[in-house]
């Protein structure tokens, strides 16, 4: 589900994808004519990380706060790409993805944090006896998705465990999975909530090493984002959005099961396996991957991005809008907002 632009990943098989682009993303609840419209691209086929958005839709918030909403399925171009060019009023996207576009140029900021825990993890096969920590990939294979951050941040784990961070990579985007899966590769880089639990469902369980568990910084995984132009020229609608789709979260945590039942609902041809959305959503809210350090859901953390802000930075992934590496961190601070979420 790690989107490929990086964009927080979601299905191993691509034909869903087809499906997605064919059937559209479900239903909406009936709108009046006098509602505002209002677009969100997805970053992956439906999975929960969009769940709220979902819930949202099908029980009617968006409806109650006179919006229509248009929930445009992924199709290969990044959501920052579509949200900052005007084709998307909002997107799901992920920070590192926020990180690099804004970066150079484009116009683009989290508006809220859907997912505030970390769900990337490395994964290997739980069968591999060979690999019992971090450093034991040394000299390994790693099925990833081409994405610039993935290297640095495999190897500061790895040497953070006390290895040399060598290791091989291919890339093998939505296959990295089915590649650990089958063992023609030895590790990757998945969300723990997502592919973690189809491995265990599948018969193939994976062992996860944990990012943070190693001194590195957390991101967000999975955020919402919107760009500067249609903020401020929509800052009621945008208010009103994130009201409902907050609202669509909530009830995800308060109600994981009724909430996954409408993910599947809403995605037939997505979503072929009800009990993998069904214990991916008991599984984010049992382990408060919603609720961010205040206990609330939506605020974006500062110091999140502070951190792993400075980590792209650092490691030279951001450059400028000439392709040029940046020659000073930028304030973190203009990448997202809370403006707009309740009480913002």
């Amino acid at each position: 589900m790690k989107q490929l632009s990086k964009s927080s990943m979601t299905t191993v098989v691509a034909a869903a994808l087809v499906a997605v682009l064919a059937a559209g993303c479900g239903e909406s609840q009936p709108a009046s004519s006098t509602n505002r419209a209002v677009s969100i691209a997805l970053d992956w086929t439906p999975n929960t990380n969009h769940i709220g958005i979902f819930v949202a839709d099908q029980l009617g918030y968006y409806n109650d706060e006179g919006l229509s909403v248009k929930i445009l399925p992924y199709a290969n171009t990044a959501p920052e790409t579509l949200v900052s060019r005007g084709k998307a009023d909002f997107g799901i996207g992920n920070q590192a993805g926020i990180a690099y576009a804004r970066a150079s140029g484009q116009d683009v900021r989290q508006v809220m944090a859907n997912i505030a825990r970390t769900q990337y993890a490395i994964g290997v096969d739980a069968g591999n006896s060979a690999v019992k920590s971090p450093k034991d990939l040394d000299g390994k294979t790693y099925a990833g998705f081409g994405t610039p951050d993935e290297g640095p941040e495999l190897e500061y784990v790895i040497k953070a465990d006390g290895g040399s961070g060598k290791f091989k990579t291919v890339t093998l985007n939505t296959t990295a999975y089915e590649a650990v899966y089958n063992n023609t590769a030895d590790f990757t880089i998945a969300v723990t909530t997502w592919e973690g639990v189809q491995a265990k469902l599948l018969g193939k369980p994976m062992r996860f090493f944990e990012f943070t568990d190693y001194g590195f910084p957390p991101q967000y995984s999975s955020v919402i984002e919107s760009s500067d132009k249609y903020l401020k020229a929509n800052p009621d609608t945008a208010k009103s959005f994130l009201a409902a789709t907050q609202e669509g979260y909530r009830y995800a945590q308060e109600h994981p099961s009724e909430a996954a039942t409408l993910l599947v609902k809403a995605n037939p041809q997505a979503i072929k396996d009800a009990e993998l959305a069904q214990q991916s959503a008991l599984l984010l809210a049992a382990d408060g991957y919603y609720k961010g350090a205040g206990g609330e859901i939506g605020p974006v953390d500062p110091a999140i991005w502070n951190d792993y802000g400075s980590f792209l930075y650092r490691s030279k992934l951001l450059t400028g809008a000439d392709g040029k590496p940046l020659t000073s961190e930028p304030d973190w601070g203009s990448f997202y907002t809370n403006e707009y979420l309740p009480g913002g």
